[in-house]
Order: structure tokens, then sequence, then C-alpha cells
């Protein structure tokens, strides 16, 4: 036997049990995630239909606490405002590994006809705006949720104890809030008992039945942008009587693009400068005394994020002066790098291989979204991956987006991602 299969065989004896036939606790695992199946696909419609925005997740909370109770598990509820955090203890109280999946929806509109569709309005930064989980966030919550279940069926064969994180807030707190995982970890999350290494999945408009990863950095860091344009106000049909904030915006906008596309080597890292929302004026024939933009900047790198802000405050000042206006920048950091621990990515490759099939199985590219997750795994070894759930036929140049009010999810994703997060909880537990 080669060195390499025994160095598998140690770190997954219990795959390669089944393999052999023999009984393990571990290759029942299976067996309760087909059980389970239809129940995490209710909650998951439940959840989708009565989406919560950052912070307040109060409904889902609940519902989450409530099933973890019904299982036997330690649950304390309140965490980071609405975070729920659930211990399952097995066989042996350690070696700890922690599960985690984020609840909040967004201010999205949803457009997708379906008989759960969001119907939700509220209030978002003084605007009625509709909610929707439109990044997939119902799907995480119900997927972990059936996690829960499989594992709480096995908890006298466990070696060790799961710790399930629900976390409120990734999407950012809002205004004047704090939230989040940031907020979770100041609040003992990861204390008592410490996990020895953290789990997560995020879907993906990857087609259904793959699962992608990447040893490393996976998701950009994020900054947030915001820039008051100051002109001086005057008449709509007098514009020399004043400094328009409107045309200087605008051309705040188009200039921070060539920073990307013209000043910044992207061979070397991916970089992105959104502006994602312009405001201004009331009336048409009012040209207002300011504008205000606010966006996002994603970087992969400490030298390139540096520099682009740099440029960033260079081009809007100076954008701003030829025109006789102000422009005042302001960028504040949002969330580190989502970065995979090499050594926990490498032992987890085997086991989601084993779940998915090798050839559904990939390394991916780097994402320039994001994902708080970068907060735990500032603390302990981490690995995040992404599940995919366009459908099987699905052009992916065509499928929506994360964030888009058009995101779907292929419910029959949900299967592999409980029995992905149960193998690598397993595995880790029995690797350690």
């Amino acid at each position: 036997m080669s060195d390499i299969i025994k160095m598998i065989v140690t770190k997954n004896s219990y795959i390669f049990a089944q393999d052999r036939g023999e009984k393990s606790p571990w290759s029942k695992i299976d067996q309760h995630a087909a059980k389970v199946e239809k129940q995490v696909i209710s909650w998951r419609r439940d959840i989708h239909q009565h989406p919560e925005l950052s912070n307040r997740e109060f409904r889902t909370a609940k519902l989450v606490a409530d099933h973890l109770r019904k299982l036997g598990v330690k649950v304390k509820t309140e965490v980071a405002h609405t975070g729920v955090v659930g211990i399952l203890r097995g066989a042996k109280d350690s070696p700890v590994v922690a599960l985690r999946a984020d609840m909040d929806a967004l201010p999205v509109t949803e457009a997708v006809d379906l008989p759960f569709a969001s119907k939700v309005k509220t209030i978002y930064n003084g605007k009625q705006v509709g909610v929707m989980h439109a990044c997939g966030h119902d799907a995480h919550t119900a997927m972990l949720m059936g996690v829960a279940k499989v594992l709480s069926e096995l908890r006298d064969e466990l070696p060790g104890s799961v710790k399930f994180i629900f976390q409120p807030a990734e999407e950012g707190a809002p205004e004047g809030e704090e939230g989040g995982a940031d907020l979770m970890i100041r609040e003992g999350v990861l204390e008592n008992p410490k996990p020895g290494a953290i789990l997560g999945l995020h879907v993906f408009p990857f087609h259904v039945g793959k699962i992608f990863y990447r040893a490393g950095p996976i998701m950009a860091g994020v900054d947030g942008l915001r820039i008051i344009v100051r002109g001086k106000q005057t008449h709509g049909a007098i514009p020399w009587g004043g400094v328009d904030p409107v045309v200087v915006a605008s051309q705040i906008v188009l200039g921070l693009q060539t920073i990307v596309s013209r000043q910044i080597d992207i061979t070397e890292a991916p970089t992105v400068i959104s502006i994602g929302s312009i405001h201004g004026g009331v009336r048409s024939n009012i040209i207002p005394a300011q504008v205000e933009l606010i966006g996002t900047i994603r970087t992969f790198d400490p030298a390139v994020r540096k520099d682009i802000h740099k440029r960033i405050r260079n081009t809007a000042t100076s954008i701003a002066q030829s025109a006789g206006a102000i422009a005042e920048i302001t960028i504040d950091f949002v969330s580190p790098l989502t970065v995979n621990d090499p050594e926990l990515t490498e032992q987890m490759i085997p086991v989601l291989e084993k779940v998915a099939g090798k050839n559904k199985t990939a390394p991916v590219s780097p994402k320039t979204a994001a994902e708080d997750f970068s907060y735990y795994q500032q603390k302990i070894p981490g690995m995040f991956f992404f599940l995919g759930i366009a459908p099987k036929d699905a052009d992916l140049t065509k499928a929506a987006q994360n964030h888009s009010p058009h995101f779907y999810i292929d419910e029959s994703a949900f299967i592999l991602g409980v029995r992905a997060l149960a193998y690598m909880a397993v595995d880790f537990l029995e690797s350690n």
C-alpha cells in the first residue's frame, strides 16, 4: 500500500470501512439524510416564504431553536441579537467541530414565480423594500437543521461533539447596529467548548450535484465605499448658475471603473469596484447641492487593496475639483478574505469526492463575492465550499446570480449538502 493510500485510510477510516462493507456509525449518514430530505425542503420553503433581514431573524431563530431542543441539543439563543448555537455531545465531549449556517435575507423584491415566493415588505434604512432570500441563506439554515437531525441520530457513536452555529446578519447589520460573525465571536461563540475547526457551505449557480472548493483564499475581502459629492444648488434650467453634483458623480462612477480596467494588474489578483446606490435631488428642475454614492470594494491582496484605496481617493477628488465640486470619500473595512485552511481542505477533499463523486468535485477559481465566515477562519482552521444549485440542464451563462430577484434553487441539491456537512464533521472528529 502506498504512503498516499495509507494517509487517506488514516484520515478517512470510516469511508473505507464502508467500502469494505463493515458496519460503522458513519455508514448510517446516507440513510438518515434520505429520511430528512423532505423535511429539509419543507423548512427551506417555510423560511423562504417568511424572510427576515439582518438582526431581525426572530421567527427563523425560533424555528431553529425549537428544532434543536426537540433533538436534545443544548441550545443558547440571542447570541449577537438573534443567533442560535447548539451543542450536540457525542460519545466523547471532545474533539469539537463547528458547522455554520447564516439566516438573514436581503432587501430584494422576489421575481421568481413560486408557490412559496416571498411577499414580505418592510422598512430598510428608511425605505419600504421587498424581502427575499436571494442569496440562499434559507437553504443553508434548512440544510444545517437537517445535519443536526442526522447527527443527533448518531450521537452515541460520535467520537466528539458538534457545535451548530446559526448566524444572523451575514449580509451586514443595519446602519447604526453591530452584527454577524464578528459579533458572535466577541460574544463567545467559539468558546466553551472551543471547536478545533469550522465548516460551512454556500449555494451557488453551479449545476446541481457538484461541489467546488479551494485551498487558501476563496472569497474576497470587502471594504465599503461612500462618496459625498458637494456642489452648488441651482435651477435645472440654469446649470451654469451652480455646480452640478449629479454630473460630477456620474463622471466619478466612470472614473472608478478605469482603476480596475486600466490601472491595476488584475492578472495578479481579482479586483472589483462597484457602485450600488446613487442618491441625490428631489425634483427634475432642481440641481441638488449634493449626491451620495455607495459602493463596495473587493480585493484579494493587501498591497492591491491599499493601492486601490489611494487611487479611489485621487480619482474622486480630482474629478470633483475639475468641476468646482468637493468629493468626501469614506472607506470602511467590512470583512476580511475568506481563506480556507490548506491542511483542513486537503483532509476534506477525499470526503467531498466520496460524497459527490470525483467527477463532480473540483477546485474553483477565487470568487469576488464575500463571506463573513472569514472571521471564524481568523480564529480557528476553517473550510468553506460551494454547493451547486442550478438545474442540471441550466445554461449557466444565463442563470441568475446570488442577490438577483430571479435567484432560483433546485432543491434536489439539499441532500448532497446535508451529506457533505455530516460526513465532513464526522471525518474531523474521527481523525482528531
